[in-house]
């Protein structure tokens, strides 16, 4: 898929390093001016519109918005598992200087799980059925020509296990004898058995009950740093990216309206729709009404002219319904898509939530 260049974005200057304080050295990851397009009778839906990032080594990216706003389609672009007749039609994403866009079938193949791998919203539509747990890793090691001895695959199978706090009898169980949150640590387990570089989360708990949802977030957080990877969690909770990320960019009707660190996010949102999500979060500290956002999320196919959330948005102009916002960085790090960015943010984090 060879296109010219896209001229930079403020959204791919660099993110800054993690709460860790690890040293970086180049991107890990770059994303450059993705658009995906699913072709409808009534037109074009573009699904993903100029979508832009990057992500340092050991660093965790959330990307959050309301369903339908490509959180998805974005990082599924990436692996090449966009469902047709979904297409990207214009973009690159540099995984280490390397295209993962313009790879072949057979280089993607190769790719995933060893390079960059996916911990999917359904573990129980993701596990085979059929095959227990030892079973499903033994064909991810063959599927990449990894740990032939008989006796080192077994002490790998065990070590993975391990490190995602299942017992090593899980191994030997299938799928349908597991718990909703031992499904998904499955999933981790086979997510980090080639040590990639790179793991995308999609929407990991949201089957999951509360307590669940925390504890596979906190196996997820230790099977990274085990494996040195960067992670892209992709969901809908505001107060689980609090929590989880270190940087979090919002993303309404295929754009990214607003990225962050998260401590900065949450202390200064500057996009009246970051405010809004914010607001929405329930308190411990306080009562008060809850107040949701109004209207529905645009049609892609035929989407508003100018800012696509002015139809929804209590601060919209007419300038905001004639021309889409310039890229803003209101702050180191912090690039925001509005035109009234820099006006005092009157949002902060509900008390109860800390980034």
């Amino acid at each position: 898929m060879s296109q010219p260049s896209p001229s930079p974005s403020p959204f791919t200057q660099r993110a800054p390093r993690s709460a860790q304080g690890t040293a970086v050295g180049s991107y890990l990851l770059e994303v450059q001016n993705l658009r995906v397009e699913f072709p409808t009778a009534a037109g074009p839906a573009r699904a993903v519109d100029g979508v832009s990032f990057t992500l340092d080594r050991g660093m965790r990216l959330g990307l959050v918005g309301e369903s339908g706003s490509g959180k998805s389609t974005t990082v599924l672009a990436l692996m090449q598992l966009l469902k047709a007749p979904g297409r990207v039609t214009a973009g690159r994403a540099l995984l280490a200087g390397d295209d993962l866009l313009e790879m072949s079938a057979q280089q993607m193949r190769r790719t995933r799980f060893s390079r960059v791998a996916l911990v999917p919203q359904g573990a129980l539509n993701s596990l085979n059925p059929v095959l227990s747990v030892r079973a499903q890793i033994d064909d991810l090691l063959d599927a990449h020509g990894q740990k032939p001895d008989a006796k080192e695959r077994a002490q790998h199978v065990a070590a993975l296990l391990q490190r995602v706090g299942l017992p090593e009898s899980v191994a030997e169980q299938y799928p349908h004898q597991l718990s909703g949150g031992m499904k998904q640590r499955v999933c981790i387990a086979l997510a980090i058995a080639l040590a990639p570089q790179l793991i995308i989360a999609d929407e990991p708990t949201s089957a999951l009950d509360v307590l669940v949802q925390k504890q596979v977030m906190q196996t997820l957080i230790h099977a990274q740093k085990e494996v040195g990877a960067a992670i892209i969690l992709v969901g809908h909770d505001m107060g689980l990216m609090a929590q989880f990320a270190h940087v979090v960019g919002v993303m309404y009707a295929g754009r990214l309206v607003e990225l962050a660190p998260v401590k900065e996010l949450f202390a200064h949102p500057r996009h009246p729709y970051t405010r809004m999500l914010i607001s929405s979060l329930p308190s411990f500290g306080a009562r008060r009404v809850f107040r949701g956002i109004p209207g529905v999320a645009p049609s892609i196919v035929h989407p508003p002219s100018g800012c696509a959330f002015h139809p929804r948005c209590p601060r919209a102009e007419e300038r905001c319904s004639v021309d889409v916002p310039d890229e803003d960085m209101v702050s180191p790090g912090h690039l925001v898509r509005c035109y009234f960015a820099r006006e005092p943010a009157s949002a902060a984090a509900p008390a109860g939530i800390h980034a």
